[in-house]
């Protein structure tokens, strides 16, 4: 970095360049898996990149528009993603107290958004050369405004994420004081469920607080895993079978991976507490587990059940029984088998999807 940056820039891009470098090893086991999985078909989705921008000239205008800011949101989802890995709220607040112009903080937002889009640009670059490489017909006299498009997109892209940062930056708004209320006696109790209760403490609710995306996470995986195992149970017209076989079994198994993932760094970040209170820990972490198979065994048991409602007679069939024998069964290796190591973990994941999505292939065979 050169010794003429000034040292709020450089800190605001040391701070961004190692929450970036963390979140890449959080998701190195989830990039393993996809690449392994479907790297031909991210392969298609890079060169649909710049699709909308070379195709805007050939449309009506509100179409391209609106297809157009479409790409502007899509590009600059990772800002809004990674605002608080970016910019987590005790940084923030800190960053906020020093004596820097607004000017400089927009230009450190501004170079912060452009990590992000330094890569986006690069794969908007390798998009339009795939295009040029393949040169349809209908390109070559679109090509120089298209090329122009996708570069305003891109510059656009960047401004937002800019300002998606700026907003972050921004000083919260003063809560309203609540009324005072009159002091309660607290009367110390014993809870019914002892272990559900702590489960509920030290588990789920820190999963949806101070800006822990965990529950987030989790209802989307679990949205997306619901969505898919519909569309392929009833049979979804466009996208072929096989295909949504192969996502509904890949949702399923990452929804139980990253659950139980999640669970077991939480537990780590316990363990010392755990060890110091006079509780037995060991049916609180076992029941934690266990509850990150209920969503995933919840699905299977929803699936059989749509299943049965589409097209009973599907279930005297063999492939279903052996695909929820198998799905099960792969579940429960997965937040069963604590001690295996993290390519241990993706062999696992990949070979469970690849081997239900085998089966799967036959349902409506």
């Amino acid at each position: 970095m050169p010794r003429s940056t000034h040292p709020y820039i450089a800190l605001r891009l040391r701070l961004a360049h190692h929450a970036l470098l963390q979140f890449i090893a959080s998701l190195t086991s989830s990039v393993e898996i996809f690449v392994l999985l479907a790297g031909p078909v991210l392969l298609g989705l890079l060169s649909v990149m710049a699709l909308p921008g070379l195709m805007a000239p050939t449309l009506p205008r509100p179409t391209a528009l609106g297809l157009l800011a479409a790409q502007i949101l899509v590009t600059s989802l990772p800002a809004w993603l990674l605002r608080k890995r970016l910019l987590p709220g005790s940084i923030a607040s800190w960053l906020r107290q020093l004596p820097v112009a607004p000017r400089r903080r927009w230009s450190a937002d501004a170079l912060v958004a452009g990590m992000l889009m330094l890569p986006l640009g690069l794969a908007y670059a390798i998009s339009i050369g795939v295009w040029l490489v393949q040169s349809p017909a209908w390109l070559h006299a679109v090509l120089v405004p298209g090329i122009a498009i996708n570069l305003a997109v891109w510059l656009l892209a960047w401004l937002l994420s800019a300002c998606i940062l700026t907003l972050r930056m921004r000083a919260p708004r003063p809560v309203q004081q609540a009324q005072e209320q009159t002091a309660s006696v607290y009367v110390p109790h014993t809870p019914r469920w002892r272990t559900v209760f702590l489960w509920r403490r030290l588990f789920w609710l820190p999963f949806w607080r101070n800006e822990n995306v965990t529950g987030m996470q989790q209802s989307l995986l679990l949205a997306g895993t619901v969505a898919s195992m519909l569309a392929w149970l009833l049979r979804a017209p466009v996208v072929p079978g096989p295909l949504l076989g192969l996502l509904a079994s890949a949702s399923l198994i990452i929804l139980t991976d990253r659950g139980d993932k999640a669970v077991r760094e939480q537990i780590a970040v316990l363990r010392p507490s755990l060890d110091a209170w006079p509780i037995a820990s060991k049916p609180l972490t076992l029941l934690a587990c266990a509850f990150s198979l209920l969503p995933g065994l919840a699905v299977l048991l929803a699936a059989g059940l749509v299943l049965h409602w589409a097209d009973a007679s599907a279930l005297q069939r063999r492939v279903p029984m052996v695909y929820a024998i198998v799905s099960a069964m792969s579940l429960l290796a997965i937040a069963g088998l604590p001690r295996l190591t993290a390519r241990g973990r993706v062999a696992l994941v990949v070979f469970s999807i690849l081997a239900l999505s085998a089966i799967g292939s036959e349902l409506w065979n």
